[in-house]
């Protein structure tokens, strides 16, 4: 296993989750309840994600190289997209909502896993995750890079969300996020026209 590949899709899929909707929903819900029960919950549906990503990736593997190479650049290019124009304020109702449904939950840990593994389903982290497991001769490393993140970001948000936010701004993060996507998609049109 190559443990720079883990580090280097630890810190990309690290990025990306930070501004997402369902880190809102994870803070809201860890300033509610108990911060290790959402903790629990959001990371085991994470391991689900990844572990669908990391299959599709390995699928997508089996195509050409050229058509993997567009399919990156296009889900880097959307994801970068994403962060760059979605208002924060957007992001932040969404997991406001999806806070106020896992509430109602008997089982604050079933209710951060419902929230997590629905609202994680398609999303640019898991995009991403299989993106980069196409790309990727160690899978297995890119699976624990990006269980690793999610479930870094899940302690984040569960356990010092709100103290982390007063610090480091929401809107800066997206930004960061986006330019890191971008550049990654626009490397692979380098790659693609370079032949």
């Amino acid at each position: 296993m190559d443990f720079g590949t883990v580090l280097g899709v630890f810190a990309l899929v690290f990025v990306a989750e930070l501004p997402d909707k369902t880190m809102i929903a994870m803070l809201v819900l860890g300033s509610r309840s108990r911060p290790v029960l959402v903790w629990a919950g959001s990371t085991l549906a994470f391991a689900v994600h990844v572990t669908v990503a990391v299959l599709v990736g390995r699928a997508l593997a089996l195509l050409p190289r050229a058509w993997v190479l567009g399919v990156s650049t296009v889900l880097f290019a959307a994801g970068a997209v994403y962060l760059l124009l979605v208002p924060e304020k957007t992001e932040e109702e969404r997991g406001q909502r999806e806070a106020q449904r896992a509430r109602s939950a008997i089982n604050v840990a079933g209710g951060a896993f419902l929230v997590i593994l629905v609202g994680e389903f398609g999303d640019l982290t898991q995009l991403l995750t299989a993106n980069l497991a196409a790309r990727s001769h160690d899978p297995l490393a890119v699976g624990i890079g990006a269980f690793g993140a999610l479930a870094a970001v899940a302690a984040v948000a569960a356990f010092g969300g709100r103290a982390m936010l007063r610090v480091l701004p929401l809107g800066v993060i997206r930004r960061a996020g986006g330019v890191i996507l971008l550049a990654f998609a626009a490397y692979d049109v380098y790659q693609l026209v370079r032949g």
